[in-house]
């Protein structure tokens, strides 16, 4: 029997994942199509094929498969730039032999390599099909039409309540959720970088399991922390990049663009996110998601892993302030401004702390979703939990320009009711937004530019997620015109790096990347560059710098360097003299309507259009006027469970606990190491030691940078840390919580805890809690003897007692030894059995010492913390 040609054992493949797959068998329109001539001889090309099988599909009434191969088909003749794989649109033949049209010169044909990519695509968006519906049977509540006012049968709701709400598999309440309810909630996307992949594949790996995911699309990993075109020869590199592709394999991934495609949150929020939508990510700039009202959330590795193992997670519902914009702000003023000026009005880790901030009010319409972008990208840096935009008209005309469907027919318009209950409310008028700078080593340390002028740097750097598409368009035109007025360009480092490969392009196919070329700047690969000082680019030891990246924390771009942050605009004004300036001349020099125009052609080429270039004066313009159309989340199609009411009251406690009483050695005892506030998670770990593979690895690099004695300290008995506020603030970087635990930390006590850090250390395993006492503060010295009673939820240092409270789910997590273990005990029923009373310490093997695991048993009087 003859051997098959490629096209011919692809096109088999293909009909025979079909059928593996799906169940659907197109072999008797194989054989009957073109006389039962061969599939070589039937079909000229891809495209061809690829038509016929979508025709088949839809006749026979499978249009989810359908739908699925014409993406693919798609997918195959898209730009690589854009995500694509280039291949010629109905080239003549499938080889190599086959000559393009010379405008199509850089694309590819389908050879046999392109073929087996083709093959693992179609494999992969079938897969896709089945998983998307075997997720669609998880409980979720109905929708119905918003009438208008609160619904009779619920009390108000704040927009982060409902999207949690819509999610929850099961209510405290027929009425809906409230602060400090804890509900079980399905998922909508997990994403992770690839330093992030390797914390969550530790936390599979170390209780013996494999990589698993719910679901097969809704999984998106990039490679944008360390990994460089210029490193890729290196072993780090080509490890992470190893632990990419096997993902993507293993996992059948239908979204990963391999290295330096992207940042990560940059062509999520651009491309995938949707309103309504509930993400987790393992990174703390997951709230960028919040720009098109997706309620996006950064985690740990290990909640993330778990995450994407079984498409849920928990949460206690948040309390929410609310920031009604007010005014119009100056046309060139654009996000990273905006959030600048919040944070100088409400600092960070005050208002915003443990919070979701919700955006809105008559202002918002001036504000484009890359705006929104970098506004909600910086609410961690306020300290939130997360950020998010009521959706409106601006909201929707950014979804609609998505020119795949895929990636918008999953949107949920859900708004706040008009009685819902924040916690604060503030007004900002965007009217009185000038350009600012956060100076080192504080987001929230905001001045006027005006009010620091001639400030000196050795770099300037635009990019990082936080640089936006009109950012670096306006960034652009700024150095035209400095260098049109004949500005000298002094020496000096310069770097800028666009958010991603698309952005990159239309920047390229637009000339502007000629200018800031012209303008000395170098123009590395998509990634996080300076922002993160752990791939290629990192700043020197005593340089000062001005970026426009989102965090200017000690150490952040660079051992012993110096960061300040603001706007692109700035940056670029001040590049030429390497001196902080005024962009506010250069800017009223830019041709208004010219940057319009700019944009508008970079959202056609999104859209693979090539329309007329209409102008736009703010930010809905051009977008229907009919409002958009509000739903609610059925609240009485959710089933109320006991199990998770009760974990939901304050104190509650749960069935299984163990009744045997805790002796000496379950008792934490040892010395005290004081720390100040905002510790953040770059000091407890720097990023360059965040791919250590173990605990211990990890804590062989706890506080390099700032306190390398501490892990002597530890090692001396020093094994209860005693912070400030807000400890473990910044990156969302489960290895901070690890590297304590590997150094040997047995418990750590502050006044407040960042959300993430505070959630990562029950997930691992450690316990912390909070004590506001000022005289514990007094007597808890450096070096001070004190004990942990944690049944008796009582500390006693220097002849005091001081009482401290814990939440009953985080406690259960220490009590399985973390998330990982719980996990390895109850595999995709972990939330139902954590969330419902089961899963507790009666179920732990034991012997099991607090000196471990923190935690046996607890008192009904125990409180919420």
């Amino acid at each position: 029997m003859a051997v098959e040609s490629s096209p011919s054992r692809f096109m088999t493949n293909v009909l025979s994942a079909l059928k593996r797959i799906r169940g659907v068998d197109l072999n008797d329109a194989r054989q009957s199509y073109r006389d039962g001539s061969g599939l070589d001889s039937s079909f000229s090309n891809l495209g061809q094929f690829f038509r016929f099988v979508d025709k088949e599909l839809r006749s026979r009434d499978h249009v989810a498969e359908a739908e699925a191969i014409a993406h693919v088909a798609e997918l195959c003749t898209t730009d690589p730039e854009l995500g694509g794989l280039g291949i010629v649109a109905d080239a003549v033949g499938w080889g190599p032999d086959s000559a393009p049209p010379a405008s199509n010169t850089g694309s590819i044909h389908t050879d046999s390599l392109v073929l087996r990519e083709v093959e693992f695509l179609v494999d992969a968006w079938l897969s896709a099909v089945s998983s998307r519906e075997a997720a669609s049977r998880q409980a979720r509540p109905a929708l119905r039409r918003r009438l208008g006012g609160t619904p009779s049968n619920a009390h108000p709701m704040t927009l982060t309540e409902k999207i949690l709400a819509y999610h929850a598999f099961s209510l405290p309440s027929a009425k809906g959720v409230k602060p400090g309810d804890v509900v079980r909630v399905s998922l909508d996307w997990v994403i992770a970088s690839e330093v992030a992949w390797l914390g969550m594949l530790h936390s599979m790996r170390s209780i013996g399991q494999q990589m698993q995911a719910w679901r097969n699309d809704r999984f998106w990993l990039t490679g944008d922390h360390a990994v460089d075109p210029r490193n890729y020869h290196l072993e780090k590199s080509q490890m992470l990049r190893r632990e990419m592709e096997t993902a993507k394999r293993g996992l059948k991934m239908t979204e990963n663009q391999g290295s330096n495609y992207t940042i990560l949150h940059t062509e999520f929020v651009r491309e995938r996110a949707e309103p309504g939508m509930l993400v987790i990510g393992a990174d703390s700039h997951t709230c960028s998601g919040g720009a098109v009202s997706s309620l996006s959330i950064g985690l740990g590795a290990g909640d993330n892993m778990i995450g994407l193992a079984t498409g849920q997670t928990w949460f206690k519902v948040p309390e929410s302030i609310r920031v009604n914009f007010t005014g119009k702000p100056a046309w060139h003023i654009k996000g990273k401004d905006v959030i600048l000026f919040i944070l100088r009005a409400l600092r960070r880790n005050t208002f915003a702390a443990d919070r979701v901030v919700e955006f809105g009010g008559p202002g918002a319409e001036y504000l484009s979703c890359d705006a929104r972008f970098a506004i909600c990208n910086m609410c961690t840096e306020l300290g939130a939990i997360t950020g998010i935009f009521v959706p409106d008209k601006v909201t929707r005309a950014f979804l609609d320009g998505r020119k795949s469907k895929v990636y918008k027919s999953n949107s949920v318009y859900f708004a706040p009711d008009e009685d819902a209950e924040y916690a604060a409310v503030f007004d900002i008028d965007l009217g009185r937004v000038e350009p600012s700078i956060a100076i080192y080593p504080s987001p929230d340390d905001v001045y006027p530019v005006t009010e620091r002028l001639g400030m000196r740097f050795d770099g300037c750097f635009i990019g990082a997620c936080t640089t936006t598409e009109e950012d670096l368009v306006l960034a652009a035109l700024v150095l035209e015109v400095g260098m049109k007025r004949g500005l000298a360009i002094v020496p000096g480092k310069r770097l800028v790096v666009p958010g991603s490969r698309p952005i990159a392009r239309n920047l390229r196919m637009l000339g502007l990347m000629d200018i800031y070329e012209s303008a000395g700047f170098e123009q590395p690969a998509p990634g996080c560059s300076m922002c993160l000082g752990m791939g290629v680019d990192i700043a020197e030891e005593g340089s000062n710098w001005l970026s426009s990246q989102n965090r200017n924390f000690k150490n952040r771009m660079g051992k012993g360097s110096v960061g300040h942050i603001c706007s692109a605009a700035t940056v670029a004004a001040a590049s030429f003299s390497m001196t902080l300036s005024d962009p506010t001349e250069l800017l009223r020099e830019v041709d208004e309507s010219r940057y319009n125009e700019l944009l508008e052609q970079c959202k056609a080429w999104r859209n693979r259009k090539h329309a007329a270039v209409p102008q736009r004066k703010h930010a809905h313009d051009g977008v229907q006027d009919e409002d958009v159309e509000y739903v609610e989340p059925a609240l009485t199609a959710a089933t109320v469970q006991q199990g998770e009411a009760q974990l939901s009251q304050k104190g509650a406690t749960t069935s299984g606990t163990t009744g045997e009483q805790l002796d000496e050695a379950n008792v934490i005892q040892g010395r005290v190491f004081t720390m100040g506030d905002f510790v953040d998670t770059d000091a407890i770990i720097p990023a360059p030691f965040c791919s250590s593979p173990t605990d211990e690895a990890l804590g062989s690099h706890c506080f390099e940078y700032v306190c390398p004695d501490f892990r002597d300290h530890v090692r001396q008995g020093y094994t209860v840390v005693v912070g400030g506020k807000a400890f473990g603030c910044g990156s969302s970087r489960e290895e901070a919580a690890r590297a304590l635990k590997g150094i040997g930390v047995k418990c750590v006590i502050a006044r407040s805890f960042s959300f993430i850090f505070g959630r990562n250390m029950p997930t691992i395993g450690l316990i912390g809690f909070v004590i506001t006492d000022d005289e514990f503060y007094r007597l808890a010295g450096h070096g001070a003897e004190i004990e942990i009673d944690v049944q008796g939820r009582c500390v006693r240092v220097g002849g005091r007692e001081f009482g401290f409270r814990l939440d009953d789910m985080e406690l259960k997590l220490v009590e399985n030894r973390g998330l990982a273990e719980a996990f390895r005990r109850h595999r995709k029923d972990v939330y139902d059995a954590l969330c419902s009373g089961r899963g507790t310490s009666a179920e732990v093997p034991s012997p099991v010492s607090l000196a471990d695991v923190s935690m046996q048993r607890r008192k009904p009087e125990g409180l919420a913390w």
